[in-house]
């Protein structure tokens, strides 16, 4: 599986939208204290869970279309695509456990 990878304006299409399985996309910057404290969460999430969900970084300070199209106000935000749409919405840093929860119908 590898690390958690990075997509742009540019590759969001073809990575996300089209991607089989869900994706969360994490909407970050590199500023943002909370996008820290999520991002080890989201690798050992990723580490566990990785055949059943993708799980991408998108920097916000560089990819302002991406972040404006769907409405992304406030970081982190971690929105679940599945077949081209948004079907979940989590704002903000949470432990292992709760977004576990959250994600529950992409990882179980």
């Amino acid at each position: 599986m590898g690390d958690i990878r990075a997509v742009t304006d540019a590759t969001f299409e073809a990575e996300v939208l089209h991607n089989t399985k869900p994706v969360l996309v994490d909407f970050w910057a590199p500023w943002c204290g909370p996008c820290r404290q999520v991002a080890p969460v989201l690798e050992a999430i990723y580490a566990e869970h990785g055949d059943k969900i993708d799980i991408v970084k998108l920097n916000t300070d560089e990819n302002p279309l991406t972040q404006a199209k769907y409405g992304v106000r406030s970081i982190p935000t971690l929105n679940v695509y599945a077949g081209g749409e948004v079907v979940k919405t989590i704002v903000g840093a949470k432990p292992k456990a709760l977004l576990l929860k959250d994600l529950a119908d992409y990882v179980g």
